[in-house]
């Protein structure tokens, strides 16, 4: 039976839009959802949420489901947006642009994130205030032959083979040995010995002069991206 993982990226208190002032005028836009102005602020979101976590993967915007601006009177002007992103390959430590990673196909089990985000656009510039996000993995079919199954980030025996794999690359390294930083993916799919999986993870390079190894304080030293491996 195949496995989906429901994963949460991030979770915060969505708090409601409030127009200050008694009174205040206030108007109501729908640009259109391919507008430059709707695009720009798409955007701008895409990079804020992708640099406030420092685990997982980078999203990508895949599509503005809703766009509202209210103005004000004052010049000023607040934005509620609908936004659509598509989980990349890319971790978040590895320093591609997001404009060029790939996403994450069907097969792989592709995550999906809906958000719901607030900006202000005060004299010109225009900032996040708050959001809400959620994410889900893409449901595969049970004759999706081939397919992967998330596993929870626990999984006894793909951390296993995830131990095992980094001892192998550690081998085959000279001079060097690295460390286990994090675990960023694991998953299954069926094959005809059984179950096989793959694990995505991040490595660190250690300081081992001393008993037991240290990472470097070097960000430098993350290796991203990862070794990716599956094991039969």
């Amino acid at each position: 039976l195949l496995e989906v993982r429901h994963l949460v990226l991030m979770s915060v208190v969505f708090v409601g839009l409030v127009l200050s002032g008694a009174g205040a005028q206030v108007n109501v836009l729908r640009p259109l959802c391919d507008s430059p102005e709707a695009e720009e602020a798409a955007l701008l979101v895409q990079d804020y949420l992708n640099a406030q976590h420092m685990h997982g993967y980078k999203y990508v915007l895949n599509r503005i489901e809703d766009i509202k601006i209210y103005t004000q009177a004052d010049g000023n002007s607040t934005y509620l947006l609908e936004l659509d992103l598509l989980e990349t390959e890319c971790h978040v430590l590895d320093p591609t642009p997001v404009s060029n990673c790939s996403v994450r196909r069907k097969i792989v089990t592709a995550v999906e994130g809906d958000c719901d985000v607030v900006l202000k656009k005060v004299s010109g510039a225009l900032m996040v205030t708050d959001y809400k996000c959620k994410t889900e993995g893409n449901i595969t079919e049970d004759n999706c032959v081939g397919c992967h199954s998330l596993l929870p980030l626990n999984h006894t025996s793909a951390l296993e083979f995830v131990h095992i794999s980094l001892e192998t690359f550690n081998n085959r390294t000279k001079n060097e040995t690295f460390l286990l930083h994090e675990v960023g993916r694991l998953s299954s799919r069926i094959v005809s010995g059984g179950l096989a999986y793959k694990a995505e993870y991040v490595v660190v390079e250690g300081n081992c002069t001393d008993e037991p190894c240290v990472p470097l304080n070097d960000v430098k030293a993350v290796i991203s991206p990862k070794p990716m491996n599956e094991c039969f």
